[in-house]
């Protein structure tokens, strides 16, 4: 339950409109819902501002698509990661508004309406190849999700470096810039040379053998000598995409 639907709710128990035994009826799966294999984390909302996510790797489609039907049931929105073509179907049997992309494997739906849904600015994602881009997404619909309006810089990696300076504008004028960068990860630390703001470095899985599978470009990341850089696990776009917004949302004074 989000704030708004609590504020609601009492102020109906207030008015006489609404029974107290009714009330608590409603309140009953507060703060979480016992679904045997689940325990649903309704009270997120008003703890972080935003529905819990559901991660759908491990689960089976059944399972993520009765958590994401009980998280739609009081949120109006759900977010699901990591999910599959299985998963995408059993979530929009139950959630029909529910949208799948395939690429970064979110389902997303959101049933608010347009005017009760934030838009925070400044939030820039940039890649360092096309092959980064499945992990750019993934960051990218986490952030919106959250409220935010993204700009997409893709295929603006080192290997070409005249590619990234052609936006410096853009760049001076971001919040935050999610790099997003396989291969030898050095994306984070040219783009925390040039701006003022917060940089979310996210390596990636893309790379030839002795990337080791991102482990070459999570390292570079972290011994990055640009300050202001903050690295997040490997191919770990939803957490890049979630600090994003926090931060954007603290830059707007609303969070």
């Amino acid at each position: 339950m989000n704030e708004p639907k609590l504020r609601e709710l009492l102020q109906a128990v207030q008015a006489g409109k609404l029974p107290l035994e009714d009330a608590l009826t409603q309140l009953r799966d507060w703060p979480y819902q016992n679904l045997d294999f689940a325990r649903t984390d309704h009270h997120r909302s008003l703890r972080k501002g935003t529905p819990e996510v559901v991660y759908c790797e491990g689960k089976t489609p059944e399972q993520a698509a009765t958590i994401c039907q009980q998280i739609v049931e009081r949120e109006q929105r759900v977010m699901a990661t990591r999910a599959n073509g299985a998963h995408a179907h059993a979530i929009r049997e139950r959630v029909p508004a529910a949208q799948y992309h395939p690429r970064s494997r979110i389902v997303v739906a959101d049933q608010r309406e347009p005017a009760t849904r934030p838009l925070f600015p400044g939030v820039v994602i940039a890649t360092g190849g096309t092959a980064d881009i499945p992990v750019a997404e993934e960051a990218a619909l986490t952030a919106i999700f959250n409220g935010c309006q993204v700009t997409a810089l893709h295929d603006v990696g080192i290997a070409g470096v005249h590619r990234l300076l052609e936006h410096t504008e853009v760049l001076a004028r971001a919040t935050v810039v999610v790099a997003v960068a396989g291969m030898d990860g050095a994306l984070p630390g040219v783009i925390g040379g040039l701006v003022a703001c917060p940089v979310i470095a996210v390596p990636t899985s893309i790379g030839y053998g002795t990337g080791l599978g991102g482990v070459a470009a999570l390292m570079n990341m972290l011994n990055a000598c640009a300050p202001g850089i903050a690295v997040v696990n490997i191919d770990n776009g939803f957490g890049a995409g979630y600090l994003a917004a926090l931060i954007a949302q603290k830059a707007a004074g609303t969070a």
